[in-house]
């Protein structure tokens, strides 16, 4: 193949993965399982877990924008696949000439437009109303762009589970996701747990997301950015590229 032929195939794929993308914003966006796994989940959680811990602004809006890219971004893929492959629309998707690949990069960009949209509530309430100070604002949006893309990554594994109902993925997902949530760092920073718990948070993608994000708000972190920045997108890879097998394994299986 050319390199002229290259280029041009990947910008169709590339539009044809925006075109899915969008359409998933359009459909999905405003249905009850995104509303209450996306959106409402990671506030009633971080509130729940954070009232009257003494949080100032900049930590409490770290950790929840962590928390909210996490389960936003996460929640997207898991949503939306069980739903599609439910009403058929995602077999309609494996029938015509697109990639799977493609497919699966397009519902990667809706996790990331909900966690990224997700997101901009409690740093907006935090600038307005609290006159949070963020000390590298470039750094925060990189660190909130790849988080999301990894957990959006996540929701698409959680979604290769061959079931066509939203409740069948997001329960087994979300208990995946609370263990993980409670070893990150989110409620109990780093630097205060025992060396054992330490180990087993580095397993958790949040752990470098939730990271991150203290580094980009509060100037400091419990790591090195340099690992955190590394391993976001290599969280990527570990998720998407099963995900890809996965899904066409369950293809292959009819579900």
């Amino acid at each position: 193949m050319s390199g002229q032929s290259m280029v041009r195939r990947i910008r169709d794929e590339a539009a044809q993965a925006w075109a899915i993308a969008v359409k998933d914003v359009r459909v999905y966006y405003l249905t009850p399982p995104m509303i209450m796994f996306g959106l409402l989940m990671p506030f009633f959680m971080f509130f729940s877990f954070s009232v009257r811990r003494g949080l100032g602004p900049e930590m409490g809006v770290a950790r929840l924008l962590a928390l909210t890219t996490f389960f936003t971004a996460s929640s997207a893929g898991a949503v939306i696949i069980p739903l599609e492959k439910r009403t058929r629309t995602f077999d309609r998707l494996l029938t015509a000439p697109v990639s799977l690949i493609t497919i699966l990069l397009g519902k990667v960009l809706v996790g990331i437009f909900f966690g990224v949209a997700v997101s901009l509530v409690p740093l907006v309430l935090g600038l307005v109303f609290f006159r949070l100070d963020v000390a590298n604002p470039l750094l925060l949006a990189l660190g909130v762009l790849l988080s999301t893309t990894a957990f959006s990554a996540l929701g698409l594994l959680f979604a290769s589970a061959p079931a066509q109902s939203v409740g069948s993925v997001m329960m087994p997902s979300t208990l995946l996701r609370w263990p993980l949530m409670f070893i990150s760092g989110v409620f109990v920073p780093l630097e205060e747990m025992s060396a054992w718990v330490r180990g087993i948070s580095y397993i958790s993608p949040l752990t470098y997301g939730q990271d991150l994000m203290n580094h980009a708000v509060l100037g400091y972190g419990a790591q090195s950015l340099t690992l955190d920045l590394i391993l976001l997108p290599l969280f990527l890879l570990l998720f998407l590229i099963p995900a890809m097998k996965l899904h066409d394994w369950s293809r292959r299986l009819g579900y």
